[in-house]
């Protein structure tokens, strides 16, 4: 071994930053960086695979267990960011690699993107927008806006109730609508903490929201959660808003549901296929501008975590759970706790402190 690989070897496989000034800012010259923008693992060179320490893994490339068994060395991947759906975790565990995100950033833009899809929708923003841009004198009036509504009162039904869903929940709070959570994962008393409304029982959530929004990871028992039999519960004429994962609904039974008028309106920041197929009836629909859709669909480019302090925040915390990783022993945001039961072929695991 060369003194050169003596230093630990960090790959991005994947960045989006045009730089590394961020994380040379925490790392310093205790690690050496192999940086590349690829779309997929086979972009890499295996010499990379093979040699790295530590993966900083952004979202395009998918770790398959094919591409962890590549890993010789790796013991920590860290997801720059809080989805980890491109991970194999069960790979991961059975060779003692450390998996962690970045849960902790983006929280307060999420949950402002969350209130501002709702709200462009409930006060007509797209519709008024739309009309003055294309007739400013003839269109100076106030009606004829199809879900313009008043938020006072309504009934806020959050689905998940983590960071950004009490972040979220807080903000509906602020505009005097009337918080109902669902969340089997969180003790019995955590309602009265936080002073919402708790119900044990989603057909109830849905059955009373006039505004459900989606706060839950994607796992095989999310996944599509939101088909036709799930807004078929729905209040009619309610509000479904998405800052979570495009792939817990099923955008055609979205289409259907829109145009039979048992959804009011909806708001997605995110989308089952990204970038999405403009040819999908409901985005055909939408960049037609047909008449029956018209101010009933809010989208944003998976945009609603972003700002800039948002992604500075998402790039330090991640090379800061490299630093503490290689250089403490420390595991922070895992999301593998079974990785501490590696084959007996799999890495060197440093001592948790």
């Amino acid at each position: 071994m060369t003194a050169s690989e003596s230093v630990p070897l960090v790959l991005i496989p994947d960045t989006y930053a045009e730089t590394l000034e961020v994380e040379r800012r925490v790392l310093g010259d205790s690690v050496r960086f192999e940086v590349y923008n690829a779309e997929s693992a086979e972009e890499i060179p295996e010499r990379c695979w093979r040699q790295a320490d530590t993966v900083l893994l952004w979202h395009r490339i998918r770790m398959t267990d094919d591409v962890i068994a590549k890993l010789n060395r790796c013991k920590l991947i860290v997801r720059v960011g809080v989805g980890y759906d491109n991970v194999d975790l069960a790979a991961c565990s059975a060779r003692g690699i450390v998996v962690s995100n970045v849960p902790n950033y983006g929280t307060t833009e999420i949950a402002d993107h969350a209130l501002a899809l709702l709200l462009s929708l409930v006060r007509g923003l797209p519709s008024y927008d739309e009309r003055l841009r294309h007739d400013m004198a003839g269109s100076y009036f106030a009606e004829g806006v199809s879900v313009v509504r008043r938020l006072k009162g309504s009934v806020f039904g959050a689905v998940g109730l983590g960071r950004i869903g009490t972040a979220v929940a807080r903000r509906a709070a602020a505009f005097d609508m009337k918080v109902l959570f669902y969340d089997p994962f969180l003790p019995e008393g955590h309602e009265l903490g936080v002073g919402f409304d708790r119900t044990h029982d989603l057909d109830q959530l849905l059955e009373r929201a006039d505004i459900v929004s989606l706060h839950t990871p994607l796992n095989d028992q999310t996944r599509a959660m939101v088909n036709a039999g799930w807004l078929a519960g729905m209040k009619p004429g309610a509000l479904l808003i998405n800052v979570a994962r495009g792939k817990l609904v099923d955008l055609d039974a979205i289409e259907v549901a829109l145009r039979s008028g048992q959804l009011g309106a909806v708001g997605l920041d995110v989308l089952p296929q990204e970038p999405p197929d403009p040819r999908h009836p409901l985005l055909e629909a939408w960049l037609e501008r047909e008449a029956w859709l018209q101010g009933r669909l809010a989208l944003t480019p998976h945009a609603a975590f972003f700002s800039d302090a948002a992604y500075l925040d998402m790039r330090t915390f991640a090379a800061e759970i490299v630093r503490d990783f290689l250089f403490s022993g420390k595991v922070r945001n895992n999301v593998n706790p079974d990785w501490r039961r590696p084959s007996s072929s799999g890495p060197d695991i440093p001592a948790l402190t």
